[in-house]
Formats: C-alpha cells, sequence, structure tokens
C-alpha cells in the first residue's frame, strides 16, 4: 500500500523504467528521418527480422550492428576531428618540446603555416599522430581528449564536436537498441580517442568500440600499474583492417552495417556477404546547405568505390539532403 507522496513517486519511476522497452517500440521510429525509401528500408528490415514468427527472423545474439563513425555517425569536415585534436595537442604541449619550434611539421602546426603543413603530407601526420597519442598512460590520454572536447569548438558551427553528431543515425542507433541489436562503432580513428566519450554522446559502451590502435604496454612506475600507449602501431582498422577486427573482436559476421567512404567498402561487403537477411547502408553527403556536399574527389570521407558497389548491389543510399528533416541535434 502507497502511504506516502515518496513511495508514489519511486513507484511511479519504476513504472517508467520498466515501461521504458515498450514505449520505445511503441513511439514512431526514426522522427528525423524523411519518410523515403532509405527509412522504409530499414524499419521493414528491423521489423522483419525482430518479429517473432517471421520467415527472416534472426536472433538475439546475432543482432550485430556495425558503424563507421566520422562521416557517418558525426561530421568529419573540414578536417577528421581527431586530426583536430592532435593539432591543438602540438599546441599545447609545446613548451615541454622545444625542439618542435625548429622542426617540421610540428614548426608549421605552431606557426599555423597551412602550406608547410600540407607539404609534410601523411608522413608529417603520422609524426604529429604519433606524437600526441603516445608516450602516456592510457588514462592520461584519456582525461586530455576530454579536456580538449570540453573546450574545443567546431570552425564553422562554433559547436562542442560533440554535438556536431547526426540526429537521425542516434535515433537509429536508439531503434536498433530497442530491438535487441548489439551496436559497435568499427573505425579507422583511434580506439582511445573514441572511447574517451563514445558512452555518453551514442551510448555504445568502450568494450563496444572498435579502431584503429597502438601497441599497449603494461608497467609498473611508482608502485602505480599503467598501460602505457607506445608509438607503434598495432591495428589499422581501415579498408580491410575493418572486417579484420570484427572477425577477431566480435567474432560474429554484423547482419547491418552502415558508412560512409571507400575506407568502409569492405566492412560493407563482408556484412553483406553473410547468410540470411543483411542491411548494408551509406551515408552520401549531399547536403551543402545544412552540412557539406562532397562524394568522389573529397581528400576527406572520400566515397567513389563504395558508392559504385552501393548500386550494383543495391545497398541503400542515404540522401542526406534528402532522406533526413534535420542534421544535429541542435537544428
Amino acid at each position: 500500500m502507497i502511504t506516502s507522496s515518496r513511495q508514489w513517486h519511486a513507484c511511479l519511476q519504476l513504472l517508467l523504467i520498466l515501461l521504458a522497452p515498450a514505449l520505445a517500440l511503441a513511439a514512431e521510429p526514426l522522427p528525423s528521418w524523411q519518410d523515403t525509401a532509405p527509412r522504409q528500408a530499414l524499419v521493414q528490415f528491423v521489423e522483419n527480422v525482430t518479429r517473432d514468427g517471421s520467415a527472416d527472423l534472426i536472433p538475439v545474439p546475432e543482432r550485430i550492428a556495425v558503424f563507421d563513425n566520422d562521416g557517418t555517425l558525426w561530421s568529419e569536415q573540414p578536417m577528421y576531428f581527431e586530426v583536430l585534436f592532435a593539432l591543438d595537442e602540438v599546441k599545447r604541449m609545446a613548451p615541454q618540446h622545444p625542439q618542435w619550434k625548429t622542426t617540421q611539421p610540428f614548426k608549421a602546426v605552431l606557426e599555423n603555416d597551412h602550406k608547410a603543413l600540407a607539404a609534410a603530407g601523411m608522413d608529417g601526420l603520422k609524426l604529429i599522430i604519433g606524437a600526441t597519442h603516445s608516450g602516456m598512460s592510457s588514462e592520461t590520454f584519456n582525461a586530455s581528449v576530454k579536456a580538449w572536447l570540453a573546450k574545443a569548438r567546431h570552425p564553422r558551427s562554433g559547436r562542442p564536436y560533440t554535438e556536431m553528431v547526426y540526429q537521425p543515425m542516434l535515433e537509429l542507433l536508439d531503434y536498433l537498441r530497442a530491438h535487441q541489436f548489439k551496436v559497435f562503432i568499427v573505425s579507422g580513428g583511434d580506439v582511445g580517442f573514441m572511447r574517451a566519450w563514445a558512452e555518453e554522446v551514442y551510448g555504445v559502451p568502450p568494450e563496444q568500440v572498435i579502431g584503429s590502435r597502438f601497441v599497449g604496454q603494461f608497467q609498473a612506475q611508482n608502485g602505480q600499474l599503467q598501460i602505457i600507449r607506445t608509438a607503434r602501431l598495432a591495428h589499422n582498422d581501415d579498408g580491410p583492417g575493418k572486417p579484420e577486427s570484427i572477425d577477431a573482436l566480435i567474432g560474429r559476421r554484423p547482419v547491418l552495417a552502415f558508412g560512409n567512404s571507400d575506407g568502409d567498402l569492405q566492412m560493407l561487403q563482408w556484412t553483406a556477404a553473410g547468410q540470411g537477411k543483411t542491411f548494408v547502408g551509406l551515408v552520401h553527403h549531399t547536403d551543402v546547405k545544412r552540412e557539406w556536399a562532397y562524394d568522389r574527389s573529397s581528400d576527406i570521407g572520400r566515397l567513389d568505390k563504395a558508392l559504385d558497389a552501393a548500386q550494383q548491389n543495391h545497398w541503400t543510399v542515404v540522401d542526406m539532403a534528402r532522406d533526413w528533416k534535420r542534421i544535429y541535434p541542435f537544428d
């Protein structure tokens, strides 16, 4: 018997928690999506593979969904956000490295010399990533990423980078979880960089984030046990590296995969080649007004071979300008 207002509110709160999954299923799915072919295909796929008695029913343990991050779950222009983090870290760390003032590519970063930085190319970027992503404990790196995200702002929108996420994709993640899919991020980005914020922003816990990673070395220093991030790359989680890491770390072939670039092609192919019903999707950046428009000739997130494969294999291509009512949560 409920005898007080406090007990009543506690009971109501418990009831809402118990009803949350049912309410999520009952709500109109994917409200930020236009009712066009991609949304219809997604809803039909999920309903078909999760409905009891369906010929296409996928058992709950096999409901594995994988998503690229850059350009698929959040924006990647004018430059990959992790690269922008690394450039800012060079400036923050410069007092501890006086030699950087005269050493390229660090000199170019400190002087905002974009021409010299571009001339350094991929080799220069690797040096910057190595210097800012290794030589520290995993906890220290995690704290550095969180500190940067707390103060850094996107150069065009002025918003925190964690707000530059796609509202339609956040809804898709929730929709899949409501139907007992297990969602993984499989990205070419550094796994430590993404784990610092993915659970808060996407609801994806660290153990379900897969990315490129440096070799970690167990050390005991001053009575403290640490994993030190060394400068040696353990795995490049791009291109064929994505299905390789899925096989090694998940152990199940996904039944749903989303990407946005040629770096995701092999992950999409691996998913499509599975037994039974599968869903393969591409986010196509076509919205020059609300986001950016780019594909085959872009240096960032190039979508060329994967776009051809999507057309040939009848994969779902999401046209951002046509298929999404809104882009960001703040729209």
